[in-house]
């Protein structure tokens, strides 16, 4: 017998919801042995709630692997698709709504990129282990990854609008207002987020006021340290365009003046189809 038993069992908890998720989700145990399997599923029983499904080691870390990517590529049809809408002046979000009601039809919502350490991560492990055979997955991460670039010169466009169609003085100072720094909504994770990335290209912008409302950090990263930290409240008051990044709670009631880039579908999409 064996002293030490090795087992992968991917992680599936999402951030805010880690300790219910970890007792209620499924889990997949892939040992390096059947005994070392078994001996896993009985630990990770002494808590789940869930059902434990046992495979073999490289299965099992593959599950984790293909989880992430299936996220990844179903998130970079859905970017896509934005793009292609906002060229033909169709509201994405009526769009995805409405091809939603077909019964095997389950489109995502865009955004305006992917981040986080798993999905903006794990579809580079299996390109590396096969770069001729994962074209889609590769297409997929190229997608999510310009995003923000695509985000960014949305921004631009509403300075160059405001820029033309205002009576202020050349010499003021446009401010710019980013809603959301997290890499998703309602948590405080700043790791991999588009936003952060969005925000970088404006650093060295000398005629710009650059304010982020972010309610879950108390501080602003050091890589924006340029960028003034603002309560919502504040933002929709003081800035000229407000980029909507993340759907944090407290979002949902937009600016009434100024110029919006929302990229999450809250502040432009009227529900019209019941």
């Amino acid at each position: 017998t064996h002293d030490i038993h090795v087992a992968y069992c991917p992680e599936r908890v999402l951030p805010g919801k880690i300790l219910h998720e970890l007792v209620y989700n499924d889990r997949v145990i892939g040992g390096i042995s059947e005994a070392c399997s078994r001996e896993a599923k009985s630990l990770y029983e002494v808590f789940l709630k869930g059902q434990c499904f046992i495979s073999n080691a490289r299965t099992a870390e593959m599950v984790k692997l293909t989880e992430n990517a299936s996220r990844d590529v179903q998130i970079a049809f859905a970017n896509e698709l934005s793009i292609v809408c906002d060229e033909l002046d169709i509201n994405v979000w009526s769009l995805i709504k409405l091809a939603n009601k077909h019964p095997r039809v389950n489109i995502l919502q865009p955004g305006p990129g992917v981040g986080g350490h798993c999905i903006a991560v794990d579809p580079w492990f299996l390109i590396d282990a096969s770069p001729l055979k994962t074209q889609l997955l590769r297409s997929a991460r190229r997608i999510n990854d310009s995003k923000p670039k695509w985000v960014v010169n949305q921004v631009l466009k509403a300075i160059d609008h405001l820029k033309k169609t205002s009576n202020r003085a050349s010499s003021k100072k446009i401010s710019v207002a980013f809603y959301g720094l997290a890499f998703k909504a309602n948590i405080d994770d700043l790791r991999e987020s588009p936003s952060i990335d969005i925000i970088k290209y404006f650093g060295n912008t000398n005629n710009l006021e650059l304010l982020a409302v972010e309610p879950n950090v108390e501080q602003i990263p050091q890589s924006i340290s340029y960028c003034a930290l603002v309560s919502f409240e504040e933002a929709k008051k003081i800035a000229d365009i407000h980029v909507l990044l993340v759907d944090h709670d407290g979002f949902e009631k937009p600016p009434i003046s100024g110029y919006i880039v929302d990229t999450k579908g809250c502040w432009s999409f009227k529900d019209e189809h019941t």
